[in-house]
């Protein structure tokens, strides 16, 4: 997939792409760290057709939705033959009682046999998280186990 990157002097930059529907889709990075998904027209990226301003937390989701889908694919296509086991993703809320605290603070493996494989924070990927990484708000966790085990994993993420 082809990304054109245009400076936007005084401004940021923008970078976008053209969808196989024919859509001009990007993000523009403000110099003040302020980010907007934008949709252009597809003759003009120039001509903005709509702009979504995002703040960092909603940008941090986003990029952890769009990238943790390929992993949990994977992931599921890879456990597909295994019956009893899936492949789930969780998001810790601002409110989670484990964010900012290191993920083995949750005992989720102890509790619910289940296991966390990776994290997406940031559009970036946290494969085989060890128990001392810090949780934050709007990671993507992709967690492997039992049907009941994945549902008291998002309980435990929740509740506590």
């Amino acid at each position: 997939m082809n990304v054109d990157e245009t400076d936007l002097p005084g401004f940021g930059v923008r970078k976008d792409f053209m969808t196989q529907s024919g859509r001009r889709l990007g993000v523009v990075t403000h110099r003040d760290g302020e980010t907007e998904l934008i949709i252009s027209a597809w003759d003009d990226p120039d001509t903005c057709q709509a702009s979504i301003p995002l703040s960092r937390e909603e940008a941090t989701t986003l990029g952890n939705l769009l990238g943790g889908r390929a992993i949990v694919m994977q992931l599921t296509e890879e456990h597909r033959d295994v019956p009893g086991i899936s492949t789930r993703q969780f998001v810790v809320a601002a409110d989670s009682p484990y964010r900012d605290q290191p993920m083995g603070k949750a005992q989720i493996r102890t509790r619910t046999s289940v296991s966390i494989v990776a994290i997406m924070r940031e559009g970036e990927v946290l494969a085989s998280p060890a128990p001392d990484v810090v949780l934050r708000s709007g990671d993507l966790i992709v967690a492997v186990g039992t049907q009941e085990g994945l549902d008291q994993a998002a309980q435990i993420l929740r509740n506590g």
